[in-house]
């Protein structure tokens, strides 16, 4: 857990605050005014790859960027299960705290699913929601023709190090190959990197036992668990289907195919528009958020 009034050169010079309803010290920042706007981080990053979206997008709305259970500043409790259903209840808690209505969920990697996960289960809070080099499942179930999630090179280093205990040496030591490993799962714009970038997404992971949310992550899908999860939303799948949608794609992404992450968007959404960036991969805020920010500000803006 990041010290609460770190900004790491001010880079992150935003206000910290804190949630303790879902049981454990929960950080979020809250800034602007206006429709709520929830930005969910994925895998291993933290609130921090959301710091240029924040004062864009915060102009004109009213921005809630969350650390989820064992990132950021957010607290890593040792007896609580790393799970996509625990991190979804997690995200239910604070938005039932702020009482957020009316919300465009913004979710890049795990926080597609996070975010779509509450989504299907909370409609009524729900306003649009835009995804980013992610995948949710529920426009491709039942599918054979697309690529297998677990055959990218992310999934594969995943999986062939599972027995073998590489995948858990690496991402337990993340404090020291935070870098090593974004760039297996996609990170394309290495001109952009300094000390202040390795120093922020490392520093939530000094000790081995700082890391079990990170690690978790890449197993709840290796392993399956997220399957019966997933499939229980399908209830509120109709009702998602319902609202505004966008996708903005790194088409160089190697956790997630792009191919699949469209096909998925678009099996729910099939009018919504996608933008595919052919210069970024996974982690698309950090490879163009040059192209990323406007476009959100033209989706929000048209969304009233």
């Amino acid at each position: 857990m990041i010290a609460a009034d770190e900004t790491f050169s001010g880079t992150w010079p935003y206000e910290p605050r804190f949630h303790a309803g879902a049981g454990y010290r929960l950080h979020y920042v809250d800034e602007g005014g206006g429709r709520p706007v929830l930005l969910l981080h994925g895998q291993p990053t933290w609130g921090y790859i959301w710091r240029r979206f924040i004062p864009a997008l915060a102009k004109t709305h009213r921005v809630i960027v969350p650390d989820h259970m064992g990132f950021g500043k957010s607290e890593t409790p040792q007896d609580r299960p790393y799970t996509l259903q625990s991190h979804v209840e997690n995200l239910a808690s604070l938005v039932e705290a702020l009482d957020l209505r009316d919300v465009t969920i913004i979710g890049q990697d795990w926080g597609g699913p996070i975010g779509v996960g509450f989504a299907v289960r909370h409609p009524e809070r729900v306003h649009s929601l835009a995804l980013m080099n992610t995948v949710v499942g529920y426009g491709t179930a039942g599918r054979r023709d697309l690529p297998n999630p677990l055959e990218t090179p992310w999934f594969r280093w995943i999986r062939d190090g599972i027995d073998n205990g590489r995948t858990e040496a690496v991402l337990t030591q993340l404090g020291s190959t935070i870098l090593s490993v974004m760039q297996i799962v996609g990170l394309e714009r290495l001109d952009r990197v300094d000390q202040t970038f390795i120093d922020a997404y490392a520093a939530p992971f000094p000790t081995p036992s700082d890391c079990i949310g990170a690690l978790n992550f890449p197993l709840d899908l290796a392993l399956g668990r997220i399957r019966e999860y997933v499939r229980a939303g399908m209830a509120g799948v109709p009702a998602l289907r319902t609202k505004p949608a966008l996708l903005v794609e790194g088409m160089r992404d190697r956790a997630i195919p792009a191919s699949l992450a469209i096909a998925d968007f678009r099996g729910l959404w099939p009018e919504a528009p996608v933008i595919e960036v052919p210069g970024a991969g996974h982690y698309i805020q950090e490879d163009a958020p040059e192209i990323v920010i406007p476009a959100l500000q033209t989706f929000l803006a048209m969304l009233g």
